[in-house]
């Protein structure tokens, strides 16, 4: 009887030779970027097919459950950028129990046997399943003994700090949306289906679409963003609160977007929200008077960063 991970790798079967990327791939940075981009160079050189593997959850989630790391995108996201990488093949793996316990030798023979791999390509900071015995070092030696190339992409570096999932979830922790933005090469993005909320916001003239977020989904410090709503085809400029409403004593962290300019219904649809600048951080304000006053002050703010971002990006 098959276990799970060979079921989940064989039915794909390459017609040819493969070179094989493993990782999180956790947004899809630019050093994962760079990674890719070396991966499907080299399949075009020799002829053979691009696969990357990535898993449908982090492993921390198994692990360590009591600090699972939060997510900067979700499993669909992540195959669709790496599909627009150009990638031929992408295999999200179950990261179960049997899995963390593979042998790194056991776990690369699999590969050589389903997926025909002749090259491994890895980042400099990866080690492969059991106690990480899976090494760079490990990995060198079991490739000469097994018959495949093992090449080691280098760390990519923005303003002298290495680029890396952590270190973009550090940034956004900390209200550093320029830096995760950059890190990403593209805004931050949270999405999800709009549901019913409390309606606080449209009693303040302001209202705002109560954003259903996974529970794994990584958010900025908390705080007013300048950010743009994507709702189906149309874009829309929005002021997005993400916190816990401390003027009506809220408690469950929450992100809730006010569409400048829009009329409509949004319950039930899905809407994307890309984060381009923190207008400030969360105040507790003496009343809802207060509140709204502000608000209408964001969203001059909010207004003109947004302008100046496009003129920006359209030149």
């Amino acid at each position: 009887m098959s276990t799970l991970i060979e079921h989940e790798l064989s039915h794909l079967a390459p017609t040819k030779n493969t070179s094989v990327s493993i990782g999180m791939f956790d947004g899809l940075h630019m050093g994962h970027q760079t990674l890719v981009r070396q991966l499907v160079k080299q399949v075009h050189a020799n002829n053979s097919l691009s696969v990357v593997i990535t898993f449908k959850q982090h492993p921390s989630t198994l692990l360590a459950p009591h600090k699972a790391v939060p997510l900067l995108i979700n499993l669909d996201e992540r195959i669709r950028l790496l599909k627009a990488a150009a990638v031929d093949i992408i295999i999200p793996l179950t990261f179960s129990q049997e899995l963390a316990v593979y042998g790194a030798q056991s776990f690369v023979s699999l590969l050589q046997q389903s997926l025909n791999m002749q090259s491994l390509i890895i980042g400099w900071d990866f080690a492969l399943v059991h106690h990480r015995e899976g090494s760079l070092e490990t990995l060198l030696e079991l490739g000469h003994q097994l018959g495949f190339k093992t090449e080691v992409v280098e760390p990519v570096k923005y303003h002298d700090s290495i680029v890396s999932s952590t270190a973009i979830r550090h940034a956004l922790s900390s209200g550093d949306i320029s830096t995760a933005n950059a890190m990403l090469t593209r805004p931050f993005q949270l999405e999800g289906i709009v549901v019913k909320g409390d309606a606080r916001g449209t009693k303040l003239g302001f209202p705002t679409a109560n954003f259903l977020l996974s529970s794994q989904q990584a958010l900025p410090a908390d705080g007013v963003y300048a950010t743009i709503a994507t709702l189906g085809e149309q874009n829309y400029y929005s002021a997005t609160f993400i916190g816990t409403r401390p003027t009506f004593n809220g408690i469950e962290r929450i992100a809730e977007p006010h569409l400048l300019d829009f009329n409509g219904n949004l319950y039930n649809r899905n809407l994307k929200i890309d984060i381009i600048e923190r207008v400030r951080g969360v105040v507790h304000f003496p009343d809802a008077q207060a509140l709204k006053t502000q608000i209408a002050l964001d969203i001059l703010q909010v207004r003109q960063i947004l302008t100046s971002y496009n003129n920006c990006k359209n030149h």
